[in-house]
């Protein structure tokens, strides 16, 4: 779900990242007095670029652009994770625990932060209180069936004034409580040792983090800490992302101990972190380990960055700089040589460790411990960008992690995203990001080797969220803070990693597997047009100009008109006019049995009545059908297609209010009449109206008025059919429809009532808002007039349906011979309750974009599934009557190889199959969308505008010769020739045939000439033989006799 198409939903501003437009070019150092503030800290690393890195890991950018859409490895994932994956939750001491000044705890530099800081901040009321709580917090760990619990230890709660000195015996008595009741559940304790609430002692006596006193007295916390617990942990964590203790603790100072601007105490306190976390990984693996047999690492955190340009290797060394800058500068000395980045060895702020100081720090880390969260990305102005675009893409973060660290083992300690503090339970934004994160994590496990052994939910329960404080939630459990007994309820997130965790991953696909079959014989295989806009004139003025012409080819070299000389001209015959001859070569080409296309009212009827009729406009429309048929492709003829950016309506009729005056309905049912009189011997299919239940939304000046609109056009389109019915069919034999937009509805959260009714209550107001007047009873549907009439009851809408009278019931009444749908995607919908002048109001759903789903340019989501379940739906609702599905397709950028529309056409006639074979859905035809495209819209075509065929093409040809997807695609299908197997010369003459004619020409000419000429030397030399015999001289008596 791409949360940000969500109007209004939590989350939005931190899912999607715009670029940096700083250049980053190398600036000389700044000096530490002249950072004052932090925006100066950001603006160093920003501008800070050199060149160079080893080995290959600029690939992780580069190769991306050579990845298809529609790869395997790029869809979403139906698959398990290893057996024995680690699942699991975590928590932090201070977020969570509450009990700041109780039981002996003493205060900690977050304390004093948020005195000094965050002084809106009410810290004594409000929190989860898992201090006070912790059987509610084993519950909710018992709910989820989580494998592990990973949580810290407040340092102040068992040691308030920082050494380790006297235990405070509560504090110790909470965390011994824990333990055993998570080693009492089979869930594995994963304890973190500092989760940045330092004893506040320390900071006032030390400096904090400066001072690297602190190492030796984080020691011997630790030593304490492994002492009492270590006989029930087996997997500890020093500390928690100490990036953002430096960076935001005495950078930006948007965390404590809240200093900023001083680059050195920056580096400082990373420096300081760093060796104090190998020295407790040195003291465990020598005296603990032994007996304990325990693992220990430190978690690391991270965003991730994508170059602005993949070609420009420029902006891939940023790229890598920017990683180097915030992962680096602590894996790279832990997890590789035990030095900083080559790029941070140039900080003129930084001390690089010394020789033995590598040695005591590199390799400190039993496996790759990982934070990929909110943190890492906000503030967002804070994040090291260097002018490229950040990303939420955890696969590609891990695939860096493997070629930079030599393919770790890597637990993922923190992730997860965030809600607004108003969200209670209904997290819908979270499940999509959860269900992305953990498939990308599967994705970089089964294509990618990565080896990936656990993953943290983060976080457990709703709690103190940082400089954020209570404005943000991020637990799987809700809390009111404000509450006594301060009740964890599960949200939907917690469902939803409930049954993740109980099917190990995404074992169900939404839709079964493949078959194999086809459709019947008589299965109409279409392509789809919209309005087909006229040649008012043939291409060649040879039909019309009696005049002959000579070519001044010495001159001017122009034409010039020879007087007194008049040649007969002949009528122009359909071929005679370029777009349908293009059209029907573009045909030929698709194999298809149909051509669904639409006249253009307007140009048939300029003042939109039967005063003023344009014969040269009908007479290009019969062309167009009679030389379809001569092919052997069928038309289905739409009467009006109208668009949001043309209404397609003549300028009279527009002008005088368009659909809202009833009297459009009366000269629509005469320009039908015209057009069935005119065209109706050539077409057995017609639609009235394309797609009118979208037309309507175009009249939204007040929703009654879009209601008013919809209903004369239903009055419209029953005219018509009645017409057809009496005065037509008969003779003409055909049938008549209008197309509705169809596109399913899917609860965006299944695991909340209301979206499920929002899905339903989407159908019926897109579509049985059309089809039940039709199809069913006459009317509008029940559902949706007790919906508006009880919005109305609350003041909510104004909305008023127009009534059918007993005169109008009767007649739109079955005027529907098959039911035609135009289908696009799926979409996902939620419950919001809306209140405006537009009837898109009255139905109170919006829209969810799922950021894990193939979707084009356009943002259309890739769903087969969805059409599958709508005809099911439409059998179910309408009956067993004919379906045609007259529009299907996806915008594709490619001008070539349309990858994606390949994909589309192939997954959607498959679950149209599906229906036919399994659900017995009597489908009777497939056309997709659309023969061509126009320059300025998106992609839709099969042809470019230049009437260029894409690679769809070939293989939507394929689909309609085998007639679907046969178990032996080499027999031939309906007694068509299988496809591919076509006449090699018989193609290659069509293809050449002008070129052929004109040799033919050309050697025919060539032989009358010789002909010509060979008779007249041999008439020549008979003249020359007798006039030779004339000088004969003859003996005497003799003469002359010629024959």
């Amino acid at each position: 779900m791409k949360a940000g198409c969500a109007a209004g939903s939590p989350g939005n501003e931190w899912i999607f990242f715009s670029s940096d437009a700083r250049s980053t070019r190398s600036r000389k150092t700044m000096s530490n007095r002249a950072l004052q503030r932090s925006v100066l800290l950001s603006a160093f690393v920003l501008l800070r670029a050199v060149t160079g890195f080893s080995g290959d890991r600029s690939a992780i950018w580069t190769q991306k652009q050579y990845v298809s859409p529609v790869n395997a490895s790029q869809l979403f994932l139906y698959d398990t994770f290893p057996k024995n994956f680690f699942w699991g939750v975590g928590t932090g001491a201070f977020q969570v625990e509450g009990s700041w000044q109780t039981d002996g705890r003493g205060p900690s530099v977050w304390d004093q932060f948020i005195f000094t800081h965050l002084r809106d901040v009410n810290i004594t009321d409000k929190s989860a209180d898992s201090y006070l709580f912790l059987e509610k917090d084993l519950l909710a760990l018992d709910f989820l069936g989580v494998s592990f619990y990973q949580f810290s230890i407040s340092w102040p709660r068992l040691f308030p004034h920082g050494t380790v000195a006297a235990v405070n015996a509560k504090g110790l008595q909470y965390y011994n409580a824990l333990l055993d009741s998570l080693i009492l559940r089979n869930i594995e304790p994963v304890v973190t040792l500092y989760h940045w609430d330092l004893p506040l002692a320390l900071q006032e006596e030390y400096g904090g983090w400066k001072n690297a006193t602190m190492i030796e007295l984080f020691n011997d916390y630790a030593t304490y800490c492994f002492q009492t617990f270590g006989d029930r942990v087996k997997y500890w964590i020093t500390i928690h992302n100490p990036y953002l203790v430096a960076w935001h603790g005495f950078g930006t100072g948007v965390h404590a101990p809240g200093e900023k601007g001083n680059l050195t105490a920056v580096y400082t306190v990373g420096h300081n972190l760093i060796k104090a976390h190998s020295k407790v990984w040195h003291n465990y693996d020598k005296n603990f380990r032994p007996q304990q047999k325990g693992w220990l690492s430190i978690t690391l955190g991270s965003h991730w960055i994508e170059p602005n340009r993949t070609e420009d290797m420029a902006d891939v060394v940023s790229c890598q700089h920017s990683m180097a800058s915030v992962l680096g500068w602590f894996a790279n000395p832990i997890h590789r040589d035990g030095q900083y980045p080559e790029y941070l060895q140039t900080m003129p702020d930084i001390t690089l460790f010394s020789e033995a100081e590598r040695e005591e720090v590199r390799g400190t880390a039993d496996f790759f411990a990982f934070s990929f969260g909110p943190n890492n990305f906000r503030p967002w102005n804070t994040v090291v960008k260097m002018g490229q675009n950040v990303s939420l893409n955890l696969r590609q973060v891990l695939n860096w992690i493997k070629l930079e660290y030599d393919n770790p083992r890597i637990l993922i300690s923190e992730n997860g995203w965030f809600t607004d503090s108003y969200i209670k339970t209904e997290d819908t934004t979270a499940i999509y990001m959860m269900k992305n994160f953990l498939n990308q994590v599967l994705q970089a496990i089964k294509f990618d080797e990565i080896r990936v052994f656990g993953y943290t939910a983060w976080s457990l329960l709703d709690g103190f969220e940082w400089q954020d404080a209570y404005r943000t939630r991020r637990g799987l459990f809700y809390v009111d803070f404000n509450s006594e007994q301060k009740e964890r309820k599960p949200k939907t997130s917690a469902r939803y990693y409930k049954q993740i965790i109980q099917e190990n991953g995404f074992p169900l696909r939404e839709s079964m597997p493949d078959v194999q079959g086809q459709f019947p014989c008589d299965f109409s295989w279409g392509v789809t047009e919209s309005v087909l806009k006229p040649e008012f004139m043939v291409s060649s003025p040879q039909f019309i100009d009696p005049h002959l012409y000579v070519w001044n080819a010495t001159g001017d070299r122009l034409l010039q008109r020879v007087e007194g000389v008049m040649l007969k001209t002949r009528p122009s015959h359909c071929t005679d006019y370029v777009s349908i001859k293009k059209r029907v070569e573009m045909l030929a080409k698709m194999k298809v049995t149909h051509y669904q296309f639409a006249l253009d009212w307007t140009s048939i009827l300029p003042t939109g009545n039967l005063s003023q009729v344009n014969r040269q406009v009908l007479r290009y429309y019969r062309c167009i059908l009679s030389e379809g048929l001569k092919l052997g492709v069928s038309p289905m003829v739409t009467l009006y297609h109208p668009t949001h950016s043309h209404l397609g309506l003549p300028e009279p009729l527009l002008s005088s209010g368009g659909w809202l005056n009833p009297y459009t309905a009366q000269a629509f049912q005469d320009y039908a009449g015209l057009c069935f009189r005119e065209l109706g011997d050539l077409v057995k299919l017609w639609i009235t109206i394309n797609e009118p239940n979208r037309l309507s939304d175009m009249y939204n000046r007040t929703n009654n008025d879009t209601y008013r609109a919809a209903h004369n056009l239903m009055i419209a389109h029953a005219q018509v059919w009645r017409l057809y019915d009496r005065l037509y069919r008969p003779v003409q034999r055909g049938a008549v429809s209008l197309s509705l937009h169809s596109d399913w509805a899917e609860p965006a959260n299944p695991y909340v009532d209301s979206h499920w009714k929002a899905a339903e209550r989407f159908l019926q107001f897109e579509i049985a808002w059309f089809a039940d007047p039709l199809f069913k009873t006459g009317d509008y549907p029940l559902a949706m007039k007790e919906y508006i009439a009880s919005k109305n009851q609350r003041g909510l809408s104004s909305s008023g349906l127009p009534r059918f009278t007993h005169k109008e019931s009767r007649l739109v009444k079955g005027t529907i011979d098959f039911y035609a749908l135009n289908h696009f995607t799926t979409r996902f919908v939620i419950h919001k309750q809306l209140n405006s002048s537009r009837s898109v109001a009255d139905r109170d759903v919006q829209f969810l974009q799922d950021i894990t789903r193939l979707s084009s340019p356009s943002r259309l989501a890739v769903t087969p599934w969805g059409v599958r379940k709508l005809l099911a739906w439409v059998r179910r609702n309408y009956g067993d009557m004919d379906i045609y599905i007259t529009a299907n397709g996806i915008d594709d950028l490619a001008l070539e190889n349309d990858r994606i529309r390949k994909y589309y056409l192939e997954k959607y006639i498959q679950e149209a199959l599906k229906a036919y074979l399994i659900d017995k859905v009597k489908i009777k035809g497939y056309y997709a969308f659309k023969l061509t495209e126009e320059k300025s819209k998106p992609r839709f075509g099969f042809f470019t505008s230049e009437f260029k065929a894409k690679s769809s093409v070939e293989f939507y040809s394929k689909v309609i010769s085998n007639s679907g997807f046969p178990s032996e695609p080499s027999s031939p299908a309906c007694g068509r020739p299988p496809a591919g197997t076509e006449c090699t010369l018989c193609s290659y003459l069509t293809q050449k045939r002008s070129l052929i004619f004109f040799g033919c020409c050309f050697i025919s000419t060539l032989a009358l000439l010789l002909s010509i000429t060979i008779f007249h030397h041999r008439k020549k030399r008979k003249f020359r033989k007798a006039k030779n015999l004339q000088n004969i001289p003859l003996k005497k008596g003799q003469s002359r006799v010629f024959s």
